[in-house]
């Protein structure tokens, strides 16, 4: 099944039978492995650009303006962005008195004690939070969210480049990044110091960058078969065909271990990715020896595939992690920081202070996650995410009339992490569907979103007494949005169905996006902190569980 928005022909149908030599000739084996049509090449064309950059634009558009409001540290920015300013300044958390955010609001950050903060989430969004701040200033709003802004803008024009891969379609990867551009869930992370922005921008990074390597490694893999070919004959001999050559050398693979490595240094929510994707990308290159034609290709994609896998991505994410950790380990004041040279051992003495000290902090923050379980206004059960049972309000202010600009009886001032109902209801059934494709179909791409999905979403199921909140599933967001635009691309139909069908996919496809757009529109206000009145901020409110 190929999705596509063009109405271009199809290419006249391959024979059924071709000429035994023909199997392993470089064009065939190409097309062969990468599912491609004759002529078709890796290039994404100028409107597999265009197209999600135009998203990217609307995304930063909706991210940038107004981002300094609220003009107060909101929600958890409590946390994250004073320890961005400690980074700034000593490259470790340190603690803060009382009354610090009053300081911070006040644009006089510059109060922090000496003496080291126990934090329990690693340093990478931390340090991409300093970098705003080091660029536009700690002593205003606008300085602490500017790399929330950029990151999640990123992400949007990531989704829409992926989508172009996955579908070879400009317009599903248009709609890709617009969906996400205008959805409320990822557009209020967007514009908050959450860690959870960076998290989703560093997995879907690894994801592309995973996309390309099974292109690249299939190419590979095609160049490499042909090869094996005796001069002429146009077919390798049978011991040949039996596992089939190494390809070792995977840049893109190595660049998504580096990536992974970033998001674990983010949140170490994300290792459930590491693990998902490590496993789909060797699943790829079974099939693709499969597809190839060797006899052994499971011990061989296990062999030749998986162990190389293994050794590159697992290294690249773990220095990757710990260079995010060098402010840390360069420090002689952070909290643990000495804390093998005190707690001498005789069984791990033989490792380096430091290594046993880090050893120790991420024993004593996997401790305090597990037992988290403090109740909170707005926790919300895995169960709920994907129909936004309970939005996270991250900022709430309530205004008499006739102050503030407030020319009702009373006004409402709310950032809300909920998403557009329209496009997280669809995203939400849109599953059940790329279920069936998967397994009924075996479509790789709906098993790769789908394994998107299951990194993100169920490893939350294994916890059910720890407290989670609704705002966790941003980072799962973006593979949402894949698996309701590959429901799009089945409405839309292939170029070879009549002209009716189409007629009425587009038709179907341009409503449901303009009722999502026009859902954006309305639910914008409690998105961005804008001043309504309270009447419209209930207006907005469509389940009791959403105030």
């Amino acid at each position: 099944m190929t999705l596509t928005a063009s109405d271009t022909p199809p290419p006249p149908a391959a024979p059924l039978v071709s000429e035994p030599g023909a199997a392993f000739r470089l064009g065939e084996l190409r097309n062969r492995l990468l599912g491609w049509a004759p002529g078709t090449t890796a290039s994404l064309g100028l409107w597999g650009w265009l197209a999600p950059l135009l998203a990217a634009v609307i995304g930063g558009v909706l991210r940038f303006v107004r981002l300094a409001e609220p003009r107060s540290l909101v929600f958890d920015e409590t946390y994250y962005v004073k320890d961005a300013y400690s980074y700034l300044l000593s490259g470790y958390e340190r603690e803060w008195p009382d009354g610090a955010n009053d300081s911070f609001n006040a644009g006089t950050p510059d109060v922090l004690l000496a003496s080291p903060e126990y934090v329990v989430h690693p340093p990478v969004g931390k340090w991409m939070i300093a970098a705003g701040m080091e660029l536009f200033g700690a002593d205003n709003s606008f300085g602490w969210r500017f790399s929330a802004a950029l990151t999640g803008t990123l992400t949007v024009l990531l989704v829409g480049l992926i989508a172009v891969k996955l579908f070879r379609s400009p317009l599903l990867g248009g709609l890709a990044g617009l969906l996400l551009a205008v959805d409320g869930h990822h557009l209020v992370h967007s514009r908050t110091s959450l860690l959870d922005v960076f998290l989703t921008f560093w997995i879907v990074a690894a994801f592309g960058a995973l996309l390309l390597d099974r292109t690249d490694g299939r190419l590979r893999l095609a160049r490499k078969t042909a090869a094996l070919a005796p001069d002429g004959s146009g077919r390798p001999t049978a011991q040949a065909l039996l596992y089939g050559p190494w390809l070792l050398w995977r840049p893109w693979r190595l660049a998504a271990g580096v990536f992974l490595g970033l998001a674990v240094g983010t949140k170490w929510s994300a290792l459930a990715f590491v693990a998902v994707f490590g496993l789909m990308t060797v699943l790829w290159d079974v099939g693709a020896r499969r597809v190839a034609g060797f006899r052994s290709w499971r011990t061989a994609g296990l062999l030749k595939d998986g162990i190389p896998a293994f050794f590159t991505i697992i290294p690249a994410a773990a220095l990757a992690y710990l260079a995010s950790w060098t402010g840390w380990l360069r420090s002689t004041g952070a909290y643990d920081r000495n804390w093998a040279a005190d707690n001498p051992s005789g069984t791990w003495g033989w490792l380096p202070d430091w290594l046993r000290s880090l050893a120790e902090y991420h024993r004593s923050a996997y401790a305090f996650h597990n037992g988290l379980s403090s109740e909170h206004t707005y926790e919300s059960s895995a169960w709920t995410w994907l129909v936004m049972g309970r939005p996270t309000s991250f900022f709430y202010e309530s205004t008499p009339g006739g102050t503030d600009g407030c020319t009702a009886e009373s006004c409402s001032t709310a950032v809300t992490s909920l998403g557009n109902p329209l496009i997280w209801w669809a995203a939400a059934v849109s599953l059940l569907v790329l279920l069936f494709c998967w397994i009924g179909r075996r479509d790789w791409r709906a098993g790769a979103i789908l394994a998107g999905v299951a990194a993100g979403y169920l490893p939350w199921f294994a916890y059910p007494e720890r407290t989670t909140f609704f705002f966790y599933s941003v980072s799962f967001e973006p593979f949402l949005i894949l698996a309701l635009t590959y429901v799009l691309g089945l409405l839309l139909g292939r170029p070879g169905d009549p002209a009716a069908r189409r007629r009425a996919g587009k038709a179907a496809v341009a409503i449901f996006i303009l009722a999502a757009v026009l859902a954006s529109a309305f639910f914008l206000p409690v998105w961005t902190a804008e001043t309504i009145p309270y009447s419209d901020w209930r207006l907005r409110m469509w389940m009791p569980s959403w105030i």
